[in-house]
């Protein structure tokens, strides 16, 4: 596999190409939006059929109003009590969501996560990033590095893993990310419909229905 430095990982980002890369979840493989009009590349690289959307990974609350349209209150209350965390909000996507990445519903999934590597890469990057698990189609996905699928890894730009060496994230203790300095927990994230008037969970994962209770506005 194919080790990249940060700059390296944002420069082949900003080309069109694909980085996988860790998260506090699993390890995904992402593309850059504005270098890419659709996660065309990411169905290839997984072997799965087109259409099903791809979550963007953002780098902090503000992008939730940014690329959402009409989010409720409730729903910002979400993202500012769990975020950086394992909570996607999908929500109606704005102008400012390329076609390509839009469901056929017109929404977009958004999450910002409490991985000081994927948060670093982010902001290298300057946009958004669409991110899928690092696996094959019918696989399962992980948060262990030995357990990555070497063979999708290779046919990418390589595997960007965080500035500090051999670490999955970086937070200094102390800091408001440095509960979640350990590698990814292998928990995918959940997935929260926020098109309505109460949040519904479209996939159980980190965070469960109790956790999300008193959010509503």
């Amino acid at each position: 596999m194919r080790m990249l430095d940060r700059e390296q990982a944002a420069a082949a980002l900003a080309r069109g190409e694909a980085v996988v890369l860790p998260t506090d979840t699993v390890y995904g493989v992402g593309v850059a939006v504005g270098a890419v009009d659709d996660p065309t590349a990411l169905f290839r690289l997984k072997g799965r059929p087109a259409g099903k959307p791809v979550a963007w990974l953002v780098a902090g609350t503000d992008e939730l109003d940014r690329y959402g349209r009409a989010v409720p209150a409730w729903a910002r209350g979400l993202a500012e009590r769990f975020w950086p965390g394992g909570l996607t909000l999908v929500v109606p996507a704005s102008d400012a969501v390329p076609p390509g990445f839009r469901s056929a519903a017109g929404t977009i999934g958004l999450r910002m996560p409490a991985c000081d590597a994927a948060l670093d890469l982010l902001r290298a990057v300057g946009a958004p990033l669409a991110v899928t698990s690092a696996n094959r189609s019918g696989c399962p996905d992980t948060g262990a590095l030995e357990h990555l699928d070497t063979a999708l890894v290779d046919r990418t730009a390589g595997l960007y893993r965080g500035e500090a060496a051999g670490a999955a994230t970086v937070a200094a203790p102390g800091s408001a990310f440095a509960a979640h300095a350990s590698a990814p927990s292998s928990v995918a994230s959940t997935v929260v419909d926020c098109t309505g008037e109460e949040p519904v969970i479209l996939r159980q994962g980190a965070l469960g229905l109790d956790d999300l209770k008193g959010c509503r506005s």
